[in-house]
């Protein structure tokens, strides 16, 4: 049989798509940083390697949590990305702030 269809795999398509842009600008951001050509907090090399240990345990909990409350695989999936999306929207607004 077919699988089921998301119920609006729009939402979940915009929201990865913003956490994925809003990631190719801190990546580049933090390239620049690295390479000397903005300036840069000292513990951002640090906080970038961190941070992804936290939002990879904060995911997993949300999702399993959304999978245990039975919702749908689209509620999972989004519930997945939220942490992601979350560090990844702040460190794009915290990084492009002119020093």
């Amino acid at each position: 049989m077919f699988p089921m269809m998301p119920k609006n795999p729009v939402r979940l398509w915009a929201q990865f798509a913003r956490m994925a842009i809003e990631a190719q600008t801190v990546i580049g951001l933090r390239t620049a940083g690295l390479m000397g050509f903005m300036a840069q907090a000292p513990g951002e090399p640090f906080r970038m390697v961190a941070e992804k240990q936290a939002a990879a345990t904060e995911s997993l909990f949300a999702m399993a949590q959304a999978a245990g409350r039975g919702h749908d695989a689209e509620r999972v999936m989004a519930a997945a990305l939220r942490p992601y999306g979350k560090r990844t929207r702040a460190n794009s607004r915290r990084l492009s702030k002119p020093r």
